[in-house]
């Protein structure tokens, strides 16, 4: 068994190093102050050639495994969350199910200009009464002579003001079935939609939360994305990939948050010697270093298992689970080791703090990786 990162590997990793430390990280306080989106950085990555990252070279990609993925998302959220869940949800969520289920000709018209940055990518599957139970979807999709009209909201949508179009799934019932549920491309600029966003949340302020409105949008039979009626199928596997990608970023935020606490510990001066000369301390920057690389290596398995095209179900959920519970942890100890100044916005650890919640709730919940994993174990 081979823990090195290949070459490639290596030179994603350094080149995110990089552009996060030179690029992201200056302003991140101040985008995160301004609540102002980061989209001079993604057009810079686009440049980079990063935002289609793990896509087909066919279509503007570059052809990456999701190892060098992941190892992406957590170099950003290293420095800026809201830049990392930002790049994650573009590629994961976004583009991912157009490269898993779109026709080739959708592939050039959608997953093109989502690999050239031209547009971000967006996934609509979460509502205001379905959120752990994605099936309760009510968005509703209707048959039309010239192909269907949607009908209904999304809620916690990222990207959507930034993206020209978004997947997203609606209850069809062409079988008679009121649990059929589509996954259709829908332009954002279509008449009848409308995306707003005014969400005041904790943290990730420099990212773009949205809801969806949908009234009557009319859209090409073209449009399906897939088969009819396999939607929420196509979409838990969408989630599995995107789990690795929550999983990164907690990872990242969790580095940045430890790099900050070591670095204070070393510095900072009680009672004659630095915090770092504390047993106490050392054992909390232990403790923290020790769940940092064990999250780290449980991203790597599981984005290692989906690049073999193997069942990675468990290990995605394992991963999300473990990873977006140990960045709590060390980021609420990295405020413990600030003291007083980590309760400060002036210290970047708070804004870290309030940042990596969300990896504890988004793209399924803890409840529902537990739910998952004790499913996958055969409880």
């Amino acid at each position: 068994m081979n823990y090195d990162l290949t070459a490639e590997q290596l030179m994603i990793r350094n080149m995110m190093r990089d552009f996060a430390d030179g690029e992201v990280a200056p302003e991140a306080d101040e985008r995160d102050r301004n609540k102002e989106f980061p989209l001079e950085i993604m057009k810079k990555l686009g440049k980079l050639g990063m935002m289609g990252l793990p896509f087909e070279e066919e279509y503007g990609g570059a052809g990456a495994d999701t190892i060098s993925f992941a190892i992406a998302v957590e170099e950003l959220s290293r420095v800026c969350a809201s830049t990392g869940i930002t790049y994650s949800a573009h590629i994961s969520l976004g583009g991912a199910p157009l490269s898993l289920f779109g026709t080739k000709e959708q592939k050039k018209e959608f997953l093109v200009p989502i690999c050239e940055g031209k547009s971000l990518g967006a996934f609509g599957l979460t509502e205001p009464g379905a959120g752990s139970d994605a099936g309760g979807t009510m968005t509703k999709g209707i048959r039309l002579d010239s192909g269907w009209s949607i009908t209904g909201s999304k809620c916690f949508i990222t990207n959507a003001s930034y993206a020209k179009f978004v997947a997203l799934t609606a209850k069809t019932e062409t079988t008679g079935s009121s649990k059929e549920i589509t996954a259709f491309i829908v332009p954002t600029d279509a008449p009848g939609f409308e995306v707003i966003s005014n969400y005041h949340k904790m943290g990730l302020h420099s990212s773009n939360t949205t809801e969806l409105v949908l009234d009557h949008v009319e859209i090409a039979e073209g449009a399906v994305l897939g088969k009819i009626g396999e939607g929420f199928k196509q979409f838990l596997v969408t989630l599995d990939g995107g789990r690795i990608g929550i999983g990164a970023m907690a990872v990242g935020i969790a580095q940045g948050a430890y790099e900050l606490a070591l670095k204070y510990a070393k510095e900072r001066m009680q009672f004659g010697r630095s915090l770092s000369k504390f047993q106490v301390i050392q054992h909390k920057l232990a403790d923290m270093a020790m769940e940092i690389e064990l999250a780290r290596t449980y991203v790597y398995k599981a984005a290692w298992l989906k690049d073999q095209n193997r069942k990675y179900t468990t290990e995605a959920s394992i991963c999300k689970l473990y990873a977006s519970e140990m960045a709590m942890r060390v980021c609420s100890q990295a405020v413990q080791i600030h003291g007083g100044w980590g309760y400060m916005h002036d210290y970047k650890v708070e804004r870290m703090f309030r940042d990596c919640k969300l990896a504890e709730i988004g793209e399924g919940t803890s409840e529902i990786q537990r739910n998952i994993i004790s499913r996958e174990i055969g409880c």
